[in-house]
């Protein structure tokens, strides 16, 4: 997904800026591979390695937690409490590929500052923008 490709190296640095301050974070792959095989687990592997992912790359092979969490499109970032209560849900900022907005992260990034300060989340959360995911077709049986 170009979205992804276009912050990837944003949600690294994320994950290295926070993880010392005690974040966890992990990314999930739903995609339909069967017939989608370019987002296969291994070859998202080797994004991985690229991008050198200081954190869990795992695959939802089933997308039920896709479907349990209601996903839209790729990238789509959620951030819970400690109570595991999700707090945000939005974009990673307003950089979109080809609209000259550089990529900072500014809107996860201030959530997981209000995280971190104790202080409330902005109502304002902006939806992510990006690839839809790629369901799997629904069988019916005869």
């Amino acid at each position: 997904c170009p979205f992804v490709k276009h912050v990837n190296e944003e949600i690294v640095r994320i994950a290295n800026d926070y993880r010392v301050l005690g974040f966890g974070f992990v990314a999930i792959s739903s995609n339909d591979v069967e017939n989608y095989p370019e987002d296969s687990p291994w070859l998202m592997r080797e994004i991985a390695r690229k991008y050198n992912f200081s954190f869990p790359y795992l695959y939802d092979e089933t997308q039920q937690t896709a479907k349990d969490y209601d996903a839209a499109c790729t990238p789509d970032f959620y951030l819970f409490d400690a109570e595991l209560k999700l707090i945000y849900r939005g974009q990673l900022d307003d950089s979109r590929p080809g609209n000259g907005i550089p990529v900072n992260g500014r809107d996860l990034r201030e959530a997981l500052d209000n995280v971190f300060n104790n202080r409330q989340q902005n109502e304002l959360q902006k939806p992510s923008l990006g690839c839809g995911i790629k369901w799997k077709q629904e069988v019916n049986p005869s």
